[in-house]
């Protein structure tokens, strides 16, 4: 399978290797899109990032990476849910030209306000209650450093990850130091976890990015941590998966209201609504508006009718 992440643990239990490969699934989000080069390598990278986040939620929904800045690109935007499926978005300034190369800075953020957001958007949540988010300023050159910078401050989560992508493949391999719990099947001191931590380290940072996307991940691993004593996980696949529906749309309509429903239908005939992740287009005429609004209206009655 091209498209599967891998989990490994080392021996004390102190530190956790993930490693992803995602071919299939990046060649069909962008398939959906015309990206120029620079938009490629960066959207990759935060792709393959947020599978290896996602792959760690302990609850049924997603996690959304996003990063804002007041450059050529003023977005980029990845959610990834629990099952690891994935889409993904990119907003360009079309007055602002966009070069063939640069870095994440200099395409992203070159005010230095630029934030880096991540959501984290249960499934069942109760009503009221909002998806959690975290923001920080976009520190750092790369989306790696971005989200160690994240995972160091906001979660105090010491995180090392390489990031790679190209127009053939996204790629990633992180580092974890895993925080201590009681009951390990290996007994470890503080230095020993320290050392496993950074030996692992220091072995990964040999990776390089052409064989980050060239190699199998097991290749990889090998070459990386032959001498380590690895508890493997059974392998998790990727795939693209959009949200988005006919009834979501509807549920929008119906919060936008009537009236300025019916000013759309007045200006353009009907209602059209573009998913910006899979550029889907859901169009409402003004018969499916007033279906749309006379369903919720009996609803709302039988609703208000139960309670008496």
């Amino acid at each position: 399978m091209s498209d599967q992440l891998k989990k490994f643990l080392f021996e004390d239990q102190s530190a956790r290797a993930q490693i992803v490969s995602i071919r299939d699934t990046w060649i069909e989000i962008q398939a959906r899109h015309d990206y120029p080069p620079a938009v490629i390598s960066l959207l990759g990278e935060l792709v393959a990032a947020s599978v290896l986040l996602a792959s760690n939620l302990k609850f049924a929904g997603s996690l959304v990476l996003q990063i804002q800045g007041d450059g050529p690109i003023g977005l980029l935007v990845v959610e990834c849910n629990a099952s690891l499926g994935i889409r993904a978005t990119v907003k360009l300034r079309e007055d602002r030209p966009l070069p063939d190369k640069g870095d994440l800075q200099s395409l992203v953020n070159p005010g230095g306000q630029g934030r880096f957001a991540v959501i984290l958007d249960m499934q069942d949540r109760l009503p009221g209650q909002q998806p959690y988010q975290g923001v920080v300023a976009l520190n750092g050159n790369t989306i790696s450093e971005v989200l160690e910078h994240y995972m160091q401050a906001s979660e105090q989560l010491q995180t090392r990850l390489w990031l790679a992508a190209d127009a053939e493949r996204a790629a990633g391999l992180l580092i974890q130091k895993l925080p201590k719990h009681g009951g390990k099947a290996v007994a470890s001191t503080d230095d020993e976890e320290e050392d496993t931590y950074g030996r692992v380290v220091t072995l990964a940072e040999t990776l390089t990015t052409d064989e980050l996307l060239a190699e199998s991940a097991d290749t990889i691993i090998r070459r990386l941590f032959w001498q380590e004593t690895l508890q493997q996980f059974e392998p998790q696949p990727v795939t693209y998966h959009c949200t988005c529906s006919r009834e979501r749309i509807a549920d929008l309509l119906l919060r936008l209201g009537q009236a300025e429903i019916n000013d759309i239908l007045a200006e353009q005939g009907k209602v059209s609504v573009n998913c910006d992740y899979c550029v889907k287009t859901y169009d409402f005429d003004a018969v499916d508006c007033a279906e749309l609004f006379a369903q919720d209206s009996s609803a709302l009655r039988h609703s208000s009718a139960s309670k008496h």
